[in-house]
Order: C-alpha cells, then structure tokens, then sequence
C-alpha cells in the first residue's frame, strides 16, 4: 500500500508553466472550470492571460511530493465583506489520491487564518462528486442548487453552491 502523497501550496515558477498549461488547456474538463465556450487554448493565449490575472486573487500551486500537480485559489474577494470563492484544478493523474482535500484544507485555513477572511463559497457541477466529496472534507456546506444552469458536454447540468463560515471550521478543529 503506498502512502499518501505529501501535499503543500507554494508560489507559482516558470518551470510550473507547463503543468498548469496542460489543465488550462484541458477541453475535457473545461466546462468544470470555466463559464466561457470551449475553444483550443494557446499557450500564448494562456501566458497572455496569467499577465492579466486580477491582483487581489491568491493562488497557489499544489505539490505532492515535490511535483506539481494543480492549482489552488481564492478569487472574487469582497474586502468589505471579507468573503471570496475557492477554485482547485488537478491533473488527470492527481485526482483521487487525498491530494485535493489536503489542498483545499491548507487553502480554507490559510484563507481564514492569513487572509483574515469570514467566509468561503465555491461552485460546483452537480455530476462532480469528487469535487463535492472534496469539498464536504474540508467543511463545505450545500447551501443551495442552480438547477440547469450549466451546459457540461451535451447536457445541461446543476451548480452546486457550497460555502464555509469561519466560526463553523473552527469547530470542526
């Protein structure tokens, strides 16, 4: 039985270029990912949007053991209301190996704890259940249901909204 991969968050470098690349450019799983049309993605494309990334966005890259395997952020933030979304994408080979819980875990608490930040929501696609099960792990709560609201390969499928009050992780400790 091997053991479970070591994860940590770290800044972004230029080697981590090319993984991050590879699941932005996923057409596969774009819909989970992204509200715009799916179309192929340049790598220029890319490096013209990481340009442009909004300054109040945090994200992060996820290792495990060493290598780099996704990314995780908080985005959308409200300062006054001091609240902002969470978003994680994995690499195919990544997933289902306790990467993403460990992941989100080190985000939610950097979130309240660094960040100062009072609350925690993200969108989910209903038919995701890893994503949801991730989530659930790390305290999420469903709070409510976009029904066919998003149009996921050939089928309209439901948004699940969850989020995360600060006073509720700390009871989860």
């Amino acid at each position: 039985m091997s053991h479970p991969p070591s994860v940590t968050l770290r800044a972004r470098t230029e080697a981590d270029l090319d993984v991050l690349f590879r699941i932005a450019a996923d057409l596969g799983t774009w819909e989970e990912r992204n509200p715009s049309a799916p179309a192929p993605l340049t790598r220029a494309e890319y490096e013209a949007r990481l340009a442009h990334e909004s300054t109040g966005d945090v994200r992060f890259v996820i290792d495990a053991d060493g290598v780099a395997v996704g990314s995780v952020s908080l985005f959308g933030s409200d300062e006054l209301a001091r609240h902002a979304e969470v978003g994680i994408a994995l690499v195919l080979e990544a997933r289902g190996q306790g990467i993403g819980p460990a992941a989100i875990a080190q985000l939610v608490e950097f979130a309240f704890v660094r960040r100062n930040l009072r609350r925690l929501h993200l969108q989910a696609i209903a038919s995701n259940l890893a994503a949801i099960r991730a989530y659930e792990k790390a305290g999420f709560v469903h709070e409510g249901r976009q029904r066919q609201h998003a149009w996921v390969r050939g089928t309209y499928e439901d948004i699940v909204l969850m989020g995360l009050l600060r006073s509720e992780w700390r009871g989860m400790a």
